[in-house]
C-alpha cells in the first residue's frame, strides 16, 4: 500500500516523512493507515506510508521467513536473509539514508520525545518483529534503534508499528487541525494532560469547574497547570521524579 504525495499541496514541513513498514501481516497496517489522522497526513502530502510484505524478499517456493532457533527452545525465529534483502532494497531506492527501526519488546520505551525526533526524519524503515523475535545479526548489523511500546508482548510487531507511526506522524506540523494540540498532549511537557470539559455546563448534578467558565485566561492556565501536576502526582509520580 502506498499513499503518494499530491503535487498541489503546499507543505509547511520541509519534506514529507516516508515511513516504510516491513511486516508478515500487511493487511493489519493497511486499514489503520487509511483512517483519521494518518489519512489526513497522507492526503496533505505530509507523510507517505508504504507497507511491504516481508515474504516478497523470501526465497523458495514457500517464501519461508522463519526457522527453528539454534540451541533449541520453543517458537520460531525470523531469518536474516529476507530482512537484510528487504531493508537494503529500500535503502538503495532512497534519496537519503533511512533510519532503520525494529519494533521489539526488548527496545527502549517509546516516548513523546522519541516520537518528536522521528517526526523530523525524512525516511524511516520500520521492521516488525514476529514469533520469538529476529535473528540477533539483524539487530547488531542492520537495526539502528529498537523501540518498545510497553512492557508486554503482542502477537506481532505490526500493531506496535502502527502505534509508532501514529505517535510520530501526528507531530508533523500541519497534520493536526491545531498544531497547539500536540503541545498540550500528555507527556509533551513531562506531565499528564489536564482535564477537559464541554457542554452541557451541568450533567447529572456534576458541574464544569467555575474557573473554566470565567473567561479569565490567566486563571484558566493556572488551573490547568495545577490539575496536570496533581493528576501526574496521583497516577504517574515517576514522571515528576524524572
Amino acid at each position: 500500500m502506498q499513499f503518494l504525495l499530491h503535487p498541489s499541496y503546499c507543505i509547511p514541513h520541509p519534506f514529507p516523512v516516508l515511513i516504510d513498514i516491513l511486516t508478515l501481516f500487511p493487511k493489519i497496517c493497511e486499514g489503520a493507515l487509511g483512517e483519521t489522522m494518518m489519512k489526513r497526513a497522507s492526503d496533505k502530502g505530509l507523510a507517505i506510508f508504504r507497507v511491504h510484505n516481508l515474504r516478497d524478499w523470501a526465497a523458495g517456493k514457500h517464501r519461508v521467513t522463519d526457522d527453528a532457533p539454534y540451541g533449541g527452545g520453543p517458537g520460531m525465529v525470523m531469518k536474516c536473509e529476507p530482512i537484510f534483502d528487504a531493508v537494503e532494497s529500500l535503502q538503495a531506492g532512497s534519496a537519503v539514508r533511512p533510519k532503520v527501526v525494529l519494533m521489539s519488546p526488548g527496545g527502549r520505551p517509546l516516548t513523546q520525545k522519541i516520537a518528536a525526533g522521528y517526526a523530523r526524519e525524512e525516511h524511516v524503515i520500520v521492521v516488525c518483529g514476529h514469533y520469538e523475535g529476529v535473528d540477533q545479526r539483524v539487530v547488531e548489523h542492520l537495526i539502528e534503534d529498537e523501540i518498545s511500546i510497553g512492557d508486554y508482548v503482542l502477537t506481532n510487531g505490526a500493531i506496535a508499528a502502527l502505534v509508532f507511526a501514529d505517535a510520530v506522524v501526528r507531530l508533523i506540523p500541519g497534520v493536526l487541525g491545531d498544531d497547539g494540540s500536540a503541545a498540550d498532549d500528555s507527556f509533551a511537557q513531562g506531565l499528564l494532560e489536564f482535564p477537559h470539559y464541554t457542554r452541557p455546563v451541568e450533567f447529572r448534578g456534576w458541574r464544569v469547574p467555575d474557573v473554566l467558565l470565567s473567561g479569565d485566561h490567566g486563571a484558566i492556565a493556572r488551573w490547568r497547570a495545577e490539575e496536570a501536576r496533581e493528576k501526574t502526582r496521583r497516577i504517574r509520580p515517576d514522571l515528576l521524579r524524572e
